[in-house]
C-alpha cells in the first residue's frame, strides 16, 4: 500500500529564507524551461525540445550559475523539468481529445509552491538525526530542518516534497510497502446520500450536519478581499501593506481549507470505524457545478434570456463548500487502509426513486426535505430514501459480482 504523510516544518529564520530561495530558483528553472520550448517551437524550423534535451543541460546550467542553480539538487531540478513535460503531455492530450487544452504558463513565485526530491537520500534526507529526540530532515542548501511529526511513518520513504502553504511550511513524505491496518469486521453495511442542507445522510436515518465553513467565514473574507481590491492587480513590486493584505486573504483560505480537510476526515474515520461496506452515490461534482450555458434571445439579437445562472451559481458555491470529492477521496483511502469496502453506484433517480414500490417519478420529491411517493403515498424524508436505495443498489452491484 502506498501512502503519503504530512508534517509541518518549524525551519529557523535562516532556513526559511533558504526555503524561499530554493523555491524561487526552481520556479527560475520551470520558467526557463518552458521559455526554451516556446522559443524552439516558434523558430521557422519547429523544433521540438523534450525532457532529455532539457535534463542535458542542467550540468552547464549549473557551471554557469554556481551560487543560484548550482546550489540545489540536481535530482529536485530534473523532478522540476520532468514537472513542466507532463504539464506539455496533459495539453497535447487535451488538444487530441477535442478538449479546452490550457497551454502550459509562465509560474509566478507564488504559484509555485513544491519542490520534489525524487529518491530519500539523494538531496534530501528523511529523519536524518535518528539518535536525537527530535526529528529533522535534511535539504540539500538548506540543512537540517525540524519536523513536527505527530505520528509514526510507516513503510519504505521514496518521495520527499517540501511545499509552502501561505506562511507555513510543509514535508510530504510518499511511502510504499505501508502495511494495511484492519479493523475488527461490525457486521453492519451503511448507504450514504451527499447534500447540501445536510452534509450526509445515512440509510440509518442519521444526519451529519453541514458545517458551511465558506459561509461561516464569509464576512471576514469579504472584507479582507475588499481591502485587497483597493491595491493595483498587476504590478511590478508589491508594497508592504499589499503583501499583508493578500497574506491576510489566503491565511483565511487556509483555514477553511484545514477545517474542512479535519473534519471530512473525522466523519470518514466514524464511517469506516462503524461499517464493512459503504455505499455511495458516483458523483461527477465537475460536471454538477458546471455554470449553465448562455442562452440567446431570439428576439433580441445579442441579448439573452435568463438561464438561472444566480440561482445555479449558489448552488455550485454550496456544493463545493462541502468538499464532496474531496470527503469521498478520503473515505476510499482510509477504507482501503482499514480493510472496508466501498461501493460507487450509479446515482440517478436515487432521491425520486421510493424505496417501498419501487415508483419512479420527479413527483416523488415534493421539497428539499420531504419525499412522498404519488402511487403508494410512501412518505419520508428526501435524503433518508436517497441513502436507502444508495443502500439497495450496492446490494445489487454486490451480488453481481458475487
Amino acid at each position: 500500500m502506498i501512502r503519503a504523510y504530512k508534517f509541518l516544518l518549524r525551519p529557523t529564520a535562516r532556513q526559511a529564507a533558504a526555503l524561499g530561495e530554493m523555491l524561487r530558483d526552481h520556479c527560475s528553472l520551470y520558467n526557463g524551461a518552458l521559455q526554451e520550448r516556446r522559443d524552439a517551437y516558434r523558430h521557422v524550423s519547429k523544433t521540438t525540445v523534450r525532457y532529455g534535451d532539457q535534463s542535458a543541460q542542467l550540468k552547464e546550467i549549473r557551471a554557469f550559475d554556481p551560487e543560484r542553480q548550482g546550489h540545489w539538487s540536481f535530482s529536485s531540478q530534473q523532478a522540476t523539468l520532468r514537472r513542466l513535460d507532463n504539464a506539455f503531455a496533459a495539453f497535447f492530450r487535451r488538444v487530441k481529445a477535442g478538449q479546452t487544452p490550457g497551454y502550459p504558463r509562465f509560474k509566478g513565485v507564488g504559484h509555485f509552491g513544491t519542490v520534489v526530491f525524487p529518491k530519500d537520500g539523494d538531496g534530501c534526507r528523511w529523519d536524518s538525526t535518528p539518535h536525537d529526540r527530535q526529528t529533522r530532515v535534511r535539504l540539500q542548501g538548506v540543512g537540517r530542518v525540524r519536523v513536527h511529526q505527530h505520528r509514526p511513518v510507516r513503510g519504505r520513504v521514496k518521495t520527499i516534497s517540501v511545499k509552502r502553504e501561505g506562511n507555513r511550511w510543509y514535508v510530504i513524505l510518499s511511502c510504499d510497502n505501508v502495511p494495511a491496518e484492519e479493523l475488527p469486521p461490525t457486521g453492519a453495511i451503511v448507504g450514504i446520500d451527499m447534500g447540501v442542507a445536510h452534509f450526509l445522510t445515512t440509510s440509518d436515518g442519521e444526519h451529519v450536519a453541514n458545517l458551511r465553513f465558506l459561509q461561516a467565514m464569509a464576512a471576514e473574507l469579504a472584507e479582507a478581499q475588499r481591502h485587497l481590491a483597493t491595491f493595483p492587480k498587476r504590478t511590478r513590486q508589491r508594497t508592504k501593506p499589499h503583501r499583508a493584505a493578500a497574506r491576510k486573504v489566503a491565511k483565511l483560505y487556509a483555514k477553511i481549507r484545514r477545517q474542512r480537510a479535519d473534519f471530512h476526515h473525522k466523519t470518514a474515520r466514524a464511517l469506516v470505524r462503524d461499517h464493512d461496506v459503504i455505499a455511495h452515490e458516483r458523483l461527477n461534482t465537475a460536471g454538477m457545478t458546471k455554470a449553465p450555458a448562455p442562452k440567446a434571445d431570439p428576439a433580441q439579437p445579442g441579448g439573452f434570456l435568463p438561464n438561472g445562472s444566480a440561482a445555479k451559481g449558489g448552488l455550485n458555491r454550496s456544493i463545493l463548500d462541502a468538499g464532496w470529492a474531496q470527503f469521498l477521496g478520503i473515505l476510499a483511502n482510509k477504507a482501503e487502509s482499514a480493510g472496508r469496502l466501498v461501493v460507487p453506484v450509479n446515482a440517478r433517480n436515487t432521491s425520486r426513486t421510493c424505496p417501498d414500490c419501487g415508483h419512479v417519478a420527479k413527483e416523488n420529491r415534493v421539497t428539499q426535505a420531504k419525499f412522498q411517493c404519488t402511487a403508494c403515498r410512501y412518505t419520508a424524508n428526501a435524503d433518508h430514501v436517497g441513502a436507502t436505495n444508495v443502500l439497495n443498489r450496492a446490494g445489487l452491484a454486490l451480488c453481481e459480482v458475487a
